[in-house]
C-alpha cells in the first residue's frame, strides 16, 4: 500500500531573500511520479533544487519520510536522493568512469577506488539505461540523449529512494524522449522509487505523472495540484500560461493532450 514519503510543507524557496515562490504544499507517495510544471520563470528548477537542499529554503520543511532533508546529514542523503539536471557538458571521462561517480556515498573510509560491488553496481545500471555497450566511451564523443542516459545511470547507481530530475527529456528527440520517460515509469513500478521532475512538455506530463503540480509565475506559488486530469484543463493552462489552448483525450491513454488553439 502506498504511503506518504515525500511531504513538502508551506516551503517559500529564493535567493539571497528574495523569494521567487511561497506556500508551496504537496505529498509525494513511495512509488509515484510528480511533475512540475509552469510558464518559464515560475520557479520549476529553483523549486526542484530547494526540495534537497541544494538552495536553502527561505521557509517551510521538505520531510523525506518524516525526516527533515536540510537536516540530513550529506552522505546519507547522497544515498537517498540522486538528481538529474540539465544535460551536462562534454567532459573527457568514459561513461563507466562517470557513472561510477555514484558510488561515492557508499565508499568506506580510506577507500579511494571502486570495489567490486560497486562494479558490479555500475555495470547493472548501465545495463538498466541500455548504454553498457557505450561504457568505453568518452562521454564527449556520445549524443546528448546518450549522456542523459548516463546520467540517469550515475544517478540510479546511487542507489536512491528519490529521484529528482530536471527536464530529463529537453533537446532530445521523440525516440530518447519516448526511451527515457519509459525508463522512469519502470522504475516507478519494479522499484519503487519515487520521482519528482520539471518538465516543460505539457503532453509528457499528462501522459507520464500521476501527480501534477502547477506554478504560477504571476502569484508565485502553487496554482493547482492534483492528477493531471485535474490540473492539466483548459482553464488553468489559459490562466497560467495566458495562451488560447485546447484539451482532449488522449484516444490511446485517455490521458488530457493540449494542442493550441489557431486563431
Amino acid at each position: 500500500m502506498n504511503r506518504q514519503f515525500l511531504d513538502i510543507q508551506d516551503l517559500a524557496c529564493g535567493y539571497d531573500r528574495q523569494m521567487v515562490l511561497h506556500h508551496i504544499n504537496f505529498q509525494a507517495q513511495k512509488g509515484e511520479v510528480v511533475t512540475i510544471i509552469g510558464p518559464n520563470g515560475s520557479g520549476k528548477t529553483t523549486l526542484l533544487k530547494t526540495i534537497p537542499g541544494l538552495i536553502h529554503a527561505l521557509e517551510g520543511y521538505a520531510l523525506l519520510d518524516q525526516e527533515d532533508l536540510s537536516q540530513m546529514p550529506a552522505k546519507l542523503k547522497a544515498k537517498r536522493v540522486a538528481m538529474v539536471m540539465q544535460p551536462m557538458e562534454s567532459i573527457y571521462m568514459t561513461v563507466e568512469e562517470y557513472v561510477l561517480l555514484g558510488r561515492l556515498p557508499y565508499f568506506k573510509t580510506y577507500q579511494f577506488i571502486e570495489d567490486p560491488s560497486d562494479i558490479r553496481a555500475a555495470d547493472k545500471y548501465l545495463e538498466y539505461t541500455g548504454i553498457s555497450h557505450l561504457k568505453g566511451e568518452s562521454l564527449s564523443r556520445i549524443s546528448s540523449g546518450e549522456r542523459q542516459l548516463a546520467t540517469i545511470a550515475k544517478a540510479l547507481a546511487q542507489e536512491p529512494e528519490l529521484l529528482l530530475m530536471d527536464e530529463p527529456t529537453s533537446h532530445l528527440d521523440i525516440s530518447h524522449q519516448a526511451q527515457i520517460l519509459k525508463l522512469i515509469t519502470d522504475l516507478k513500478q519494479q522499484h519503487d522509487l519515487t520521482v519528482v521532475m520539471v518538465q516543460h512538455d505539457l503532453n509528457l506530463a499528462g501522459e507520464y505523472s500521476d501527480q501534477v503540480i502547477l506554478l504560477d509565475k504571476e502569484t508565485q506559488t502553487l496554482y493547482k495540484s492534483g492528477s493531471p486530469k485535474e490540473v492539466i484543463t483548459e482553464a488553468h493552462i489559459r490562466a497560467v500560461y495566458h495562451t488560447d489552448v485546447v484539451v482532449e483525450s488522449n484516444p490511446h491513454s485517455g490521458r488530457p493532450g493540449v494542442f493550441l488553439r489557431k486563431s
